[in-house]
């Protein structure tokens, strides 16, 4: 399944390491020093484009890592998630 994050990205939310809000996370230093070196090594992709970045979405899959900043908040991505959760279930127990 799929997980739309924003603009025209879609991940593999099997790929999904980590969902992060951008405005609590930035405090950190850590998290800074994290940005910086993705963005230096070629891993960042902003999906905000014209927009602040709400969250930071960290994918992991067999060929590559990716860390996405998109426009879309932490809580929307997670209700997302749930829906699609609910739908793979609702399938499941159809198939059963």
């Amino acid at each position: 399944m799929f997980l739309h994050i924003g603009g025209d990205y879609i991940v593999f939310i099997k790929d999904i390491i980590a969902i992060i809000d951008m405005e609590r996370s930035t405090i950190s230093q850590d998290t800074r020093n994290f940005l910086k070196t993705s963005e230096e090594e070629g891993f960042i992709a902003n999906v905000a484009e014209n927009e602040l970045p709400k969250s930071i979405v960290i994918t992991q899959s067999k060929y590559n890592s990716k860390v996405y900043l998109s426009p879309i908040s932490t809580s929307t991505l997670l209700k997302r998630y749930m829906k699609i959760e609910d739908i793979t279930m609702n399938v499941q127990e159809m198939e059963e």
